[in-house]
C-alpha cells in the first residue's frame, strides 16, 4: 500500500464521507478507489468553505477534509484555512508539498512554514512510516479541544512510496472534560443571586450539542437568551425567552436586555472582540464558560470562569442550581412580556421596509418573504459578509439547532456559497440557502457551476444593487470621480449558463412567486440563483453608534 492509498484508508476509518479538493493530488484518486465521494470545486477557497460546513453542520462528528495541489493550490487555499481558523471550524487539510529535494528552495511555497498562524497544527511527512502518526495527530486535534484546522503536508514524491509494513490505524477518540466543581458551585450562587441575568450562547453550544441543557437552564433561571452569530440557532428564537442574535445588527430586545442586565453568563463562547458582534456593556458581572482556557480574559475581563465542554458545564450548573432553588422564581411572565413588547415595537419600526412595495426592491422585503415561505425546521441558511449579514441575522427566526450557519470573526466575501454547498452535501434533505450580494458573488460566483456539476441543488438569494453600497459613505470622492463603488453583472444569466436555474426579479409583487418557483426547482434537483434588483440600502438595526461607523461595516 502506498502513502496515498494509506491516507484514503485512514480517512475512511475516521468516518470521512466526502473528500473535497482540486487537482492534482494523488489522494483524490485514492479516495475514489476507496469509495469516498470526491467533490471537485473551481477554486480552493470554496472547497475549504465546504469542508468547514461539513464539520459545522454535524457538530464536528463528521470531519470536513480538503486536499489540493502543491504550489499554487496551497497558495490559493490560504484564505479558506484562515477563515476556518478564525471561526474555529475543525477541518483536516491535506496539501501536497514540493518534492523533498527542492522543498526548501526559493520560491517554493511551504505549507509547513506558511500555515503556522492559521492552524491548530501543521506538519510535513517526509517518510512513509510517519504518515499514520501524522494523521492520528491531525484527527486528534480536530476531535478534541478547541476546534480548528489541522494540516498534514505530504511531498509529491512521498505519495507513491510504499509503507514499510501493514497499516495500523484506528479512529481517534473524542474526549470531553468538565469544569471545576468548586467553580460550578460558585457560579451557581452568582446566577441564583442575579436579578437581571442574561445568557449569551456561542457556537460551543452547537459543537457540544448542548441545546437541551441551554434551554433547561434558561427556563430554570427564567433568564433571557441571546446568541453570537456563530451560536445562532443554539436556542429556538420562537421561545418566549429568546432575545435574538447579538451580531453587529441586532433586535432591540438584545440591546435593551444586555444594557439592563446585572450578570451576563457566556456559555460556549470566546467573547472575542469583533466589529461584527456585540461587546458586553461595562459594569456587568461577567461569567465566562468556554472550552478553551485561552479565551478567559483574552478580550473580555471576567469575574468568574468555567472551562469545559458546554454540555457538561450546563449539566453541572443545572444540578447545582436545582439543589439550591426551592421552585419557580416568579420572573418568567414579566421577562417574557417585556421581550415580546420590545420585539413587537422594534418590528413595527422596521415593517415599512420589511413590507416595502418600492422599487428597486428592499432587501428586507426579500428576507421577510423568504422567512415566511420556507419550512424553517427543514432549512439551513447562511449570510455573506457585509450588508447581507446585517440585514438577515436580526430578522431571521431560527427554530432548530444548526439551521443557521453564522460567522463574523473574519469576514471573507463569498464564504456563504461554500457553506451552503457543504451543508447541502451533508443534509441533502434540507433546503440550503445562501444570501449574498453582488460584491460577494464577484469573489466566488464561478462555483455556482460546482453546485450544478456536483448535484447540490441549493437556493442562492442574490441582492444586486450594482454597487458596493456599504462603502458609499466612505468612498464619496472615489465614486464621484471614478465610479469606484460601481459593480455590474447579470447573475441570473450566469446561473443559466452554468446549467442551473436563474431568475432576475425587479417587481416586489414577483418576490414571493419567484421564491416558490426557486424552491420547486431545488426539489427537482436543480441549483437556483434568484437575483433581486435591490435598493442601495445602508440602514441596519444598530444601536451602538461606535460600532455602526462605516469603517467597520464594510465586510
Amino acid at each position: 500500500m502506498n502513502v496515498a492509498a494509506a491516507i484514503a484508508e485512514m480517512l475512511k476509518r475516521e468516518g470521512v464521507e466526502f473528500l473535497i479538493g482540486y487537482p492534482v493530488n494523488p489522494i483524490i484518486e485514492a479516495a475514489a478507489e476507496a469509495d469516498i465521494r470526491t467533490v471537485i470545486v473551481r477554486q480552493e477557497r470554496i472547497g475549504l468553505h465546504m469542508a468547514d460546513a461539513v464539520s459545522r453542520i454535524t457538530s464536528g462528528e463528521t470531519i470536513g477534509v480538503f486536499t489540493m495541489q502543491h504550489g499554487p493550490g496551497t497558495e490559493n487555499a490560504f484564505g479558506g484555512v484562515a477563515q476556518a481558523y478564525g471561526e474555529s471550524s475543525p477541518i483536516v487539510v491535506l496539501p501536497a508539498g514540493y518534492r523533498r529535494a527542492i522543498a526548501g528552495v526559493q520560491p517554493n511555497f511551504s505549507s509547513f512554514l506558511n500555515f503556522q498562524h492559521v492552524s491548530k497544527s501543521v506538519e510535513t511527512v517526509n517518510l512513509p512510516s510517519a504518515i499514520g502518526d501524522a494523521m492520528r495527530r491531525a484527527f486528534t486535534g480536530v476531535r478534541n479541544g478547541r476546534p480548528r484546522p489541522t494540516i498534514v503536508e505530504v511531498p509529491t514524491d512521498v505519495y507513491t512510496e510504499e509503507l514499510p509494513g501493514e497499516l495500523h490505524y484506528r479512529p481517534v477518540p473524542r474526549t470531553r472534560s468538565g469544569p471545576d466543581p468548586d467553580a460550578v458551585a460558585e457560579v451557581a450562587r452568582v446566577l441564583i443571586a442575579a436579578e437581571r441575568p442574561v445568557i449569551y450562547a456561542g457556537q460551543g453550544v452547537h459543537y457540544a450539542k448542548a441545546w437541551d441543557a441551554l434551554r433547561e437552564l434558561a427556563e430554570l433561571l427564567e433568564a433571557p437568551v441571546t446568541t453570537s452569530l456563530g451560536g445562532k440557532s443554539a436556542f429556538p428564537e420562537t421561545h418566549p425567552l429568546s432575545l435574538g442574535t447579538a451580531g453587529l445588527a441586532l433586535p432591540r430586545p438584545v440591546h435593551d436586555f444586555l444594557q439592563a442586565s446585572d450578570v451576563i453568563f457566556g456559555i460556549g463562547c470566546s467573547f472575542t472582540n469583533t466589529s461584527f458582534g456585540q461587546a458586553m456593556p461595562k459594569g456587568k458581572t461577567i461569567v465566562h464558560a468556554t472550552l478553551d482556557a485561552a479565551d478567559i480574559n483574552k478580550d473580555q475581563e471576567c469575574d468568574y470562569a468555567l472551562v469545559g465542554d458546554a454540555e457538561l458545564t450546563l449539566r453541572a450548573l443545572l444540578t447545582a442550581i436545582r439543589a439550591q432553588l426551592d421552585g419557580p422564581r416568579g420572573r418568567a411572565e414579566a421577562v417574557t412580556k417585556t421581550i415580546a413588547q420590545g420585539r413587537e415595537a422594534w418590528l413595527a419600526e422596521w415593517m415599512p421596509l420589511l413590507t416595502s412595495e418600492e422599487t428597486p426592491i428592499s432587501p428586507y422585503r426579500v428576507i421577510w418573504e423568504l422567512l415566511h415561505t420556507v419550512d424553517l425546521d427543514n432549512t439551513v441558511i447562511t449570510h455573506d459578509a457585509g450588508s447581507p449579514r446585517d440585514q438577515l441575522s436580526p430578522f431571521w427566526t431560527s427554530t432548530v439547532p444548526l439551521s443557521y450557519l453564522g460567522w463574523g470573526k473574519t469576514t471573507q466575501l463569498g464564504y456563504g456559497l461554500g457553506l451552503a454547498l457543504g451543508a447541502k452535501l451533508v443534509r441533502p434533505d434540507k433546503l440550503c440557502i445562501n444570501v449574498w450580494g453582488d460584491a460577494a458573488i464577484g469573489f466566488t460566483g464561478m462555483d455556482f457551476e460546482t453546485a450544478v456539476r456536483e448535484r447540490l441543488p441549493i437556493l442562492s438569494i442574490l441582492f444586486n444593487n450594482f454597487s458596493m453600497a456599504i462603502e458609499l459613505p466612505i468612498m464619496r470622492t472615489a465614486t464621484a470621480k471614478y465610479r469606484s463603488t460601481d459593480i455590474s453583472g447579470n447573475y441570473a444569466d450566469m446561473a443559466k449558463a452554468f446549467g442551473g436555474y436563474g431568475e432576475r426579479v425587479t417587481d416586489p409583487a414577483e418576490i414571493l412567486p419567484a421564491i416558490k418557483r426557486g424552491i420547486a426547482k431545488t426539489q427537482e434537483g436543480t441549483p437556483v440563483l434568484l437575483e433581486f434588483i435591490t435598493a442601495q440600502e445602508t440602514r441596519t438595526s444598530v444601536f451602538n453608534k461606535k460600532q455602526a461607523a462605516p469603517e467597520v461595516r464594510g465586510r
